[in-house]
């Protein structure tokens, strides 16, 4: 009997016997602590509880500077816009999924992820689910297996946090003589712990029904991308690309503080730390960097106070000083492509051509226009629609016939001028191993604050920022870009690539890498 024709049941029995058993001293273990020496849990012990273990109790009181999040290593498929499905290596949710399914970040509070998941026993059993981790290891097959989304499920962490992600490798389903490690690699990223680096040469592979917890901390404001590091050219083509950013310190100054004494407060501190910025940071419990005597320092202070106060509610992509970085709304956007044959063969256990990989089809986080906008149903659109998910989630049935949330994340800018907002903030990251991408919009400036996650400034404080009208950028790099409509009337603007080759489908003539920006 072939792998496609086993029951749905039968092969979830199958894989519960792999995941139940050590495979190379390894089995599903998932870890959110409540927490640390670093962050202490708010009722003043450091509890080290591991999810799971009955002997300690869920906290209450569980410190919001830990996040947690839970993913799967797989396989899966996913739909383009001309209705071809694409087999993937890549990566599923596995906590988070109200919010990913919601187009948000799956990176949770402590609290939230350690609470009792609630949701589907398999998917499409219409249940709803909530922000809790799945740890146990039945649900864990059953919500794993085939569960491979494009891009993977998004992060999102606040400086100073603790981040402890948990990678559960579930198999390779549809390719069961593969028996593929996966890891995780913060591509770009400061904290580079060679341990937690993802890079197996110098770190730690990740066996079939196994899991490791990655631990990082969150030091600089930007927008990053993570992968797997297995076999980079074959991983990262297949589908195993995420995003990922850091929110600046900035945006938890309490409002009418000025944001240049506040940053300064910061950066150059008295030891111990003065009151004022324990009164600015106060879950920062350890001396902050002193840029003073670091010139690595990724955001140097301005060159001057220009009295800038903190708006309540605002956000910022970095810790600007100045207020220049302020947006209202934000876009994370991956801009990929997939080479249609590379994929088939790689289902078909053939041997991989690398040197004649070319993608064909032309992705913002993961969809080909008109997708990229949402599906009926989702704000804005055509109301007659059978796709349940709020956020206009795109699903794929696989080869057991369950239909699973492929693609997540649309890419419809909006822009609400007439409620008050003005600034979009587009995070664009690029994982392409083959092609070099552009963005272009067409009656909305361009303004690029920051570029690899560092914002665009000179030693002396003078910003670097420069408005244009596209964005180009490589496999492995990033931009910070803010739209700006507050001259721009109200209407409907494209963000699409001018290369022309790139607007398409394969072989069909409409789609590909391009989205709409709605100024309401």
């Amino acid at each position: 009997m072939s792998i496609t024709k086993l029951s749905y049941s039968g092969l979830t029995a199958l894989l519960l016997v792999l995941a139940s058993t050590h495979v190379g001293a390894q089995n599903f273990r998932v870890q959110c602590p409540n927490g640390t020496a670093l962050h202490k849990s708010l009722d003043g012990k450091v509890d080290s509880m591991i999810v799971g273990d009955l002997s300690r109790p869920t906290a209450a009181n569980a410190n919001p500077q830990i996040k947690c999040q839970h993913i799967s290593g797989g396989d899966g498929f996913a739909t383009m816009a001309d209705g071809q499905q694409i087999y993937l290596f890549g990566f599923g949710a596995l906590s988070g999924l109200a919010d990913l399914n919601n187009g948000l970040p799956g990176t949770e509070v402590a609290k939230v992820f350690n609470g009792a998941f609630v949701g589907p026993v398999f998917p499409g059993d219409g249940t709803t689910p909530n922000n809790a981790a799945i740890t146990e290891p039945a649900l864990m097959m059953n919500n794993g297996v085939l569960s491979a989304q494009a891009p993977g499920p998004m992060m999102a962490i606040d400086e100073d946090d603790e981040f402890f992600l948990t990678l559960s490798n579930v198999g390779m389903i549809m390719r069961p003589d593969l028996f593929e490690q996966h890891t995780v690699h913060f591509h770009g990223y400061p904290n580079a712990s060679s341990f937690f680096d993802g890079v197996p040469d110098a770190s730690v592979a990740i066996n079939i029904a196994g899991s490791f917890t990655y631990y990082y901390t969150a030091p600089d404001a930007g927008t990053y991308f993570w992968h797997c590091h297995i076999t980079p050219p074959e991983h990262l083509q297949m589908g195993m690309v995420g995003q990922l950013f850091v929110r600046p310190r900035q945006n938890r100054l309490a409002p009418g503080e000025n944001l240049y004494i506040a940053l300064h407060d910061y950066l150059y501190p008295t030891v111990p730390i003065s009151k004022r910025v324990a009164a600015h940071y106060p879950n920062v419990s350890f001396p902050p960097e002193d840029c003073k005597k670091d010139i690595l320092c990724s955001t140097p202070l301005p060159g001057r106070d220009n009295g800038v106060v903190q708006i309540a509610g605002a956000k910022y992509a970095y810790n600007d000083g100045d207020g220049s970085t302020r947006y209202d709304v934000e876009y994370p956007i991956q801009m990929m492509g997939f080479d249609p044959n590379f994929h088939f063969i790689g289902m078909t256990f053939n041997p991989e051509p690398f040197a004649d990989m070319k993608d064909k089809y032309f992705l913002l986080s993961g969809r080909g226009y008109p997708d990229t906008i949402g599906v009926p149903g989702y704000a804005g659109l055509p109301a007659a629609s059978t796709n349940p998910l709020p956020g206009g989630a795109m699903t794929t049935a696989a080869s057991d016939g369950v239909a699973r949330e492929s693609q997540v994340q649309p890419t419809l800018i909006t822009i609400n001028k007439t409620g008050g907002q003005t600034r979009a903030l587009l995070r664009v990251s690029n994982l392409s191993v083959t092609e070099y991408h552009t963005l272009a919009t067409v009656g909305v400036p361009m303004l690029v604050i920051g570029f690899h996650a560092r914002l665009l400034r000179d030693t002396a404080g003078e910003n670097l920022y420069y408005t244009t009208n596209s964005v180009t950028i490589g496999g492995g790099e990033s931009a910070d870009v803010i739209l700006d409509v507050s001259m721009v009337p109200v209407g409907t603007y494209f963000l699409y690539t001018t290369q022309l080759d790139h607007l398409s489908n394969d072989a069909e003539n409409f789609g590909g890498m391009m989205t709409e920006i709605h100024v309401l």
